[in-house]
């Protein structure tokens, strides 16, 4: 979930860089590197070295949760990991001798990943959602992704920092920041934020603490923080991945996607995920839909003959973004695609206040019916987690209070007269002003920078927005949106992103794909402390 109140879609705050307060200085020394240096490399690159034996699976994994221990917990303090997987090293060795023997499952075979802490493992971790009320929630069963990663052979490495309860406690909260997990940082500029509430699995999968992430997003989640974290996020349409097992927010909305340095690791990623779930009625839907391998062809992929919808919103915001969107629509008509000027982020904006009471209600519904099978003693519902943060208030919420929580407290049930019309407001009306758009003007997607700069980190005013967020009106629709590193301004990443309508994923890869091949924005973070 992005900003409760989607200040990306009100643009009352869209704050310029010379609006920024001076940010708290932080420490950058890193340690040196493992012997064994893995920055930047790909699924297919860890394949080819296991299979010409440069590396053992268990050596990789050494080498990330040295990493971790290395970036995220020393040197720079990233914070990005909330829980280590105590069976990292024994998952990886039994891996390792399945290999040796010639069982392969697949691309995921060996593959270290971390996962936000949201979504359920039915081993020895936590799952918190952030919070200090949630500590000991132990699941009894993998979330339905956490199943399929594990039948594809990744290893997981452990669970990464969030803004707490995926940014829906308050309404100036800081990304990146909850109470068990403490600040998360950007691991470009140390003092700016990493964006959220997927921010650690942005900042750990962009300072290679791992080969691939997980995050997850209800308006903005795997969008912001890929694009602000120079990293490949897809969101795919609600349904292609199950959500049973992970705390939710919207069960209209809701929906986990990958984080990846690039396309083609987030196709395979997303490849491995897809099924029905009986106990997710939504990827019912998927059948039919979902891809075996959204990799199949990327080799064709161009931007030649390619139309794609600008919202005229997006010029004149911002001159150093002007520029860098200038210089990149260039590229993309020099590779062959027609840009047209359209209006989604008006009707975006329109949606926000039917769509924030759609989150509200099904948030009290889906959080009470996660809490009611809860591995927890004293913390069953929605009212338990408002009153333990009441009673420890100091440790619970020593920056910002838990106003939406309160919010949601007194709402009726998902029959009640305002949640059917606001719904009706937001996810009817959002998918109609997309689909009216793609084929009124012809359009292969609809696109627009994810983001602004980064802001710095102000845990006490909450985050600074800068109005883009052209992702927001495909999140209320429940459509899949990719986003992609398009360039930097001030050493701080901004990502580009494509959506369409429903099941559009492979479309939306493709383009994404060739986006990717003709900018070649991706860059690793350089650990700066300040600018």
């Amino acid at each position: 979930m992005q900003r409760r109140k989607f200040i990306y879609k009100s643009g009352i705050t869209a704050l310029g860089a010379s609006l920024f307060i001076h940010c708290k200085t932080v420490t950058t020394q890193a340690e040196a590197k493992p012997a064994l240096d893995l920055s930047e490399i790909t699924i297919d690159e860890l394949q080819a070295g296991y299979k010409a034996g440069k590396f053992t699976i268990e050596e990789v994994t050494h080498y990330y949760l040295t990493q971790i221990e290395s970036l995220d917990k020393n040197g720079p303090r990233l914070n990005a990991v909330i829980e280590i997987n105590p069976d990292a090293i024994p998952i990886a060795k039994e891996l390792d001798m399945e290999f040796k023997a010639g069982k392969i499952r697949g691309p995921l075979h060996g593959i270290p990943i971390l996962i936000k802490d949201n979504i359920d493992t039915g081993d020895q971790m936590m799952t918190t959602a952030g919070s200090l009320a949630m500590l000991g929630n132990k699941a009894k069963n993998d979330a339905f992704i956490v199943s399929q990663l594990r039948k594809a052979g990744a290893v997981l490495l452990g669970k990464t920092n969030l803004s707490e309860w995926a940014n829906f406690r308050s309404s100036r909260s800081s990304s990146g920041w909850s109470s068990r997990g403490g600040q998360t940082l950007n691991p470009y500029v140390l003092d700016h934020s990493p964006c959220g509430s997927s921010s650690g699995s942005g900042a750990a999968a962009a300072a290679n603490l791992t080969a691939i992430a997980i995050g997850t997003e209800t308006d903005g989640s795997v969008a912001c923080p890929s694009s602000i974290n120079c990293l490949v996020g897809i969101k795919p349409t609600v349904g292609l991945w199950s959500r049973s097992g992970i705390i939710p927010i919207s069960s209209t909305q809701d929906t986990a996607g990958p984080m990846t340095r690039t396309v083609k690791d987030a196709a395979i990623l997303l490849s491995a995920l897809t099924g029905m779930d009986p106990n997710d009625e939504k990827t019912i839907a998927s059948e039919g839909k979902a891809i075996a391998d959204y990799t199949r062809s990327l080799n064709t992929a161009t931007l030649k003959g390619k139309r794609f919808g600008l919202d005229k919103s997006f010029l004149k915001k911002h001159e150093e973004i002007d520029l860098l969107l200038k210089n990149t629509l260039d590229q993309m008509k020099q590779a062959g695609a027609e840009i047209i000027e359209v209006d989604f982020m008006k009707p975006n904006r329109e949606l926000g206040d039917d769509e924030y009471k759609v989150l509200k209600y099904e948030f009290k519904a889906g959080l009470n019916k996660y809490l009611s099978k809860a591995n927890l003693e004293n913390v069953k519902s929605l009212d338990d987690i408002i009153k333990y943060n009441a009673e420890h208030d100091s440790t619970a919420m020593p920056f910002f209070d838990q106003e939406i929580l309160l919010e949601c407290k007194d709402l009726g049930d998902l029959k009640t007269e305002e949640y059917i019309k606001a719904l009706k407001g937001s996810f009817d009306r959002s998918k109609k002003v997309i689909d009216d758009l793609l084929q009124t003007n012809k359009l292969d997607a609809l696109m627009g920078p994810a983001t602004g700069a980064s802001w710095c980190i102000d845990k006490v005013n909450g985050d600074h927005f800068t109005g883009y967020g052209a992702y927001g009106i495909a999140a209320t629709a429940g459509y899949p949106s990719i986003t992609v590193p398009m360039g930097f301004i001030h050493d701080l990443p901004i990502g580009m992103s494509f959506f369409g309508s429903a099941w559009e994923e492979e479309k939306l890869i493709h383009i994404g794909f060739a986006f990717e091949q003709l900018t070649k924005a991706r860059k690793p973070p350089k650990f700066i402390k300040s600018i």
